[in-house]
């Protein structure tokens, strides 16, 4: 065996002793990471096994080839022993019995202030195009305005977006990774769907994507992209999707023969930031060649600036991005400071871990990437055929690296002259047009504010070989982090977050889980972390255009959202989704928040105060709802979502955070006053709401004025009153606990309460069709109301119907009987209206369990009508309820 087949076996093929002879019972799996998975090589269909979280096995990467260090063995062997003793050794011994974990520490570290551990995380979009936020058009189709085939050219205004990306929390400086297969028109910079216009079901990503896995302060991410060898079905998706009709499935990416053969790569992105410095994260990109045969990945980081400069006049000084050393960029921003990303030099690819005699002899020295720097400044040559500002633009890296995304020589580059310096004639005859050098493209200078690390892994080994690329982003230079040049200690970092991570979560999941379930909770919550996003939006510099821009068309003024002036939003936030809804929803948040209340209580609190702050919340009291309809009406579960998080943080962490439970429950005052000051227009304590994020639930659009006139008194929109009632009674008898003033406040609620119930199912004297409750069907429906006399019920089945069984709470009567005022004021009402207080909903002169007192907006026989059909295969349980 030659001495480079030794060496790759070594590296490459851990089941191989040193002379070259297999290890007994040699494993059948085509990957030394367990987390990897395969697809299926039969269609229809194409099965995926979902990857699992990553377990403390270390798996076995490429490396390069090190030479020997020449000062003494024994002395760098001690300053090696030294940097492998863990920070969790080193932690375990300060802090003692006092010990919780390493992740527990460091959240406590950014509680208080010591260490701003979530600095960096997953905060870049994965969709900017397409948002209301960068839709400058007159009639509001942010579909069309913004659509995906400008998004490598253009520079967006509010945001970024990229493939596995990272940002700081202000989206100052942006990390992500790019690919090219060798056969795309196109760099994968960021993933790809049909927009609302094209999707036969609406928007939807058409891409294979996993988030594996993440602690609360993102110290380890781990994230998954499967990217196919063969073309990828752009046009294909969008073509049949289009011209399929609601009633039958969404044409997906597994419907294509993308994936035919299993020819693809697997590509993995992790990070993991250093055990005591916030600001220096290890990234490291592995890439499995999951195909039958050789196939080529070109891997490109990316580092850039958001654009800052075009809009303001006059423009600011731009951040600058520059070669400081081979294979070093470096970052400056004056609010930032200085980053290096350090792009190191990638071992030749690996061959799969079965095969024997490892990867093919070549070239042992390593894949050395080219470093690429252009500005992020729009095309304006191609996408308008315009003259741009700078010869170095956007999309530069797709013209560099691909040579039929160039312009023909027919074509100025970029607007600007021509490779060789002279402006372009125009072709004359049947001259056949060529293409500019791709040097053309980039800055030679080495600089700019967009900059790429190109690296091209040829001829990698099918079923399972491997290509490696590890960089550093931090603002430390190689003489005080060893890790930088050390692949070993590199790995040995990333496998240390991971052990932290696997810590954090074994001390989460108490009691008889099985590992299944542990495994599923993890991911699950690892992909509520993944999916926070920083989100600008600041309507009045939105709605008026920018001095440096052209202004907007006038009626652009009336589209949308024009009553939200005071709003002012630049946050990380809990995103429903980062692709298709890479926007906040008040009530998603709300919902958000109880996962994310058990790794991390703080982000959970300020995401529900932020939400409540004057620069969110409209200065008469209502939440905005979401960026395509701010004034649209989300279900008013904040106070629910406050008072579980408080519960949830005294449970598991031992802490009353009664400052946030009281200034939550101050502002959540003003928003009950609007609600029923604007939703409650008879002041009858029924409600409308309108939308009330229940899609397609009604016979026609209820966010709208109704076509036959008058009004919709909507049995959800009571309902979740009455449910707001109930958790603000619950939240004033938690502070009465330590203000006897919130006393009062409790009794206001559970009176209101009463009221609501009592108008929402008793029929009135003088409209016998007020009620919302239909008696005959047994069940909730919306009603119409024209004036007095004259309503009308909808009797529609549907979740409508379903929600007043949340306006429910106990009273324990170690509550009550602590508070004298409450508990006299409630029997007064129950003894003084029991024609309100016995009607229609739970008896609370009957003591349950334990002395304990309901109240419900739906009593025992409701309660079992409504089940009935709730639980009916013919009705709500049916295949299409």
């Amino acid at each position: 065996m030659s001495s480079a087949k030794q060496l790759q076996a070594k590296l490459f093929s851990p089941q191989l002793q040193s002379n070259g002879v297999p290890k007994p019972s040699p494993p059948t799996v085509s990957s030394p990471d367990p987390a990897t998975s395969g697809l299926a090589a039969a269609r229809p269909p194409l099965s995926i096994n979902v990857p699992h979280p990553p377990t403390i096995d270390v798996q076995i990467l490429p490396k390069t080839v090190k030479q020997p260090a020449a000062n003494s063995p024994h002395s760098a062997e001690a300053e090696h022993e030294d940097v492998r003793r863990t920070y969790r050794d080193k932690l375990v011994e300060q802090l003692g019995g006092n010990y919780e974990g390493v992740e527990r520490y460091r959240l406590i570290q950014d509680g208080k202030r010591e260490r701003h551990w979530k600095r960096w995380g997953p905060y870049l979009s994965e969709r900017q195009w397409a948002t209301v936020r960068e839709d400058y058009s007159a009639n509001g189709d942010a579909w069309a305005h913004f659509p995906h085939e400008h998004a490598r050219s253009r520079a967006y205004r509010w945001g970024e977006d990229g493939l596995a990306g990272i940002s700081d929390n202000h989206q100052r400086l942006c990390f992500s990774l790019a690919l090219w297969n060798g056969v795309d028109p196109i760099l994968k910079e960021r993933l790809f769907g049909v927009t609302g216009h094209q999707g036969n079901h609406g928007e939807d990503v058409k891409e294979l994507y996993w988030y594996l896995d993440s602690t609360p302060t993102h110290s380890y991410m781990k994230y998954l992209y499967k990217y196919p060898q063969r073309p990828f079905p752009y046009e294909e998706l969008v073509r049949e999707n289009v011209s399929r009709d609601r009633q039958v499935n969404e044409y997906e990416l597994l419907d294509t023969e993308a994936f035919e053969e299993d020819r693809y790569w697997d590509v993995f992105v992790e990070y993991a930031k250093d055990a005591d410095d916030p600001d220096s994260t290890s990234i490291r990109i592995t890439a499995y060649n999951r195909g039958p045969d050789p196939a080529t990945l070109h891997i490109i980081p990316q580092l850039w600036f958001p654009n800052t400069w075009s809009w303001a006049i006059p423009p600011p000084p731009r951040p600058q991005l520059y070669l400081s050393a081979p294979g070093v960029v470096t970052a400056t921003e004056k609010t930032l400071g200085t980053f290096h990303l350090y792009c190191t030099v990638s071992p030749p690819p690996g061959g799969p871990v079965y095969d024997q005699n490892g990867a093919d002899d070549g070239d042992d020295d390593g894949i050395v990437p080219e470093l690429m720097f252009t500005e992020n400044d729009t095309n304006f040559k191609r996408l308008y055929n315009g003259n741009n500002a700078t010869p170095y633009v956007k999309d530069a890296f797709h013209d560099h690296i691909i040579s039929s995304h160039q312009p023909s020589r027919s074509q100025k580059v970029n607007g600007y002259a021509n490779g060789d310096g002279h402006e372009s004639g125009s072709d004359s005859g049947n001259q056949t047009p060529t293409l500019h050098s791709s040097s053309a493209f980039i800055n030679p200078e080495k600089k700019g504010t967009k900059s790429g690390a190109h690296y091209t892994f040829e001829n990698v080994p099918g079923r399972g070989g491997v290509v490696v690329v590890r960089l550093k982003l931090t603002q430390n230079t190689p003489d005080t982090d060893l890790a930088i040049n050390d692949e070993e200690l590199f790995d040995d970092n990333i496998d240390e977050r991971r052990r932290e991570a696997d810590e954090f979560y074994g001390r989460l999941v108490a009691g008889s889980v099985t590992d299944d379930l542990k495994a599923i909770m993890r991911q699950a919550l690892g992909g509520m972390l993944w999916t926070k996003q920083y989100y600008k939006f600041i309507q009045t510099e939105w709605l008026n255009g920018d001095p440096a821009q052209p202004p907007p068309p006038p009626e652009r003024k009336w589209v949308r959202n024009r009553e939200w002036r005071h709003l002012h939003v630049a946050d990380v936030l809990s995103m429903p989704d980062k692709w298709e809804y890479p926007f906040f929803a008040a009530w998603d948040t709300a919902f958000h928040c109880i996962p994310l209340a058990m790794v991390d209580p703080a982000f959970a609190k300020k995401q529900l105060d932020l939400l409540t702050r004057e620069w969110y919340m409209k200065p008469d009291g209502q939440i905005p709802a979401y960026e395509w309809n701010f004034s649209d009406v989300n279900p008013p579960v904040h106070a629910w979502a406050t008072f579980r998080i408080f519960k949830i943080e005294r449970k598991m962490y031992g802490h009353e955070d009664l400052d946030f439970l009281e200034r939550v429950f101050q502002k959540l005052l003003i928003n009950f006053t609007w609600w029923v000051n604007r939703k409650d227009q008879g002041g009858n304590n029924v409600f409308e709401g309108g939308f009330l994020g229940l899609d397609n639930i009604g016979a026609f659009n209820r966010s709208e004025p109704l076509p036959t006139g008058g009004v919709l008194r909507q049995a959800d929109g009571t309902a979740w009153m009455a449910f707001f009632c109930v958790n603000m009674l619950n939240m004033a008898l938690e502070l009465a606990k330590h203000n006897p003033t919130y006393e009062d406040i409790a009794s206001k609620f559970f009176e209101h309460f009463i009221f609501i119930a009592d108008a929402m199912t008793y029929r009135g004297m003088h409209d016998e069709n007020l009620s919302l409750w239909n008696d005959q069907d047994g069940m909730y429906y919306d009603a119409i109301h024209w004036g007095p006399g004259h309503s009308q019920q909808l009797p529609i089945r549907s979740l409508v119907g379903l929600i007043p069984f949340y306006a429910t709470l106990t009273l324990e009567p170690a509550v009550i009987n602590r508070f004298p005022g409450f508990k006299k004021r409630m029997e007064w009402f129950i003894d003084n209206r029991p024609d309100m207080a016995g009607r229609n909903l739970a008896n609370m002169k009957v003591a349950g369990k334990g002395q304990r007192r309901l109240l419900a907006l739906v009593d025992k026989d409701r309660l079992v009508r409504i089940l009935e059909k709730m639980l009916d295969e013919n009705e709500f349980l049916s295949d299409h309820g």
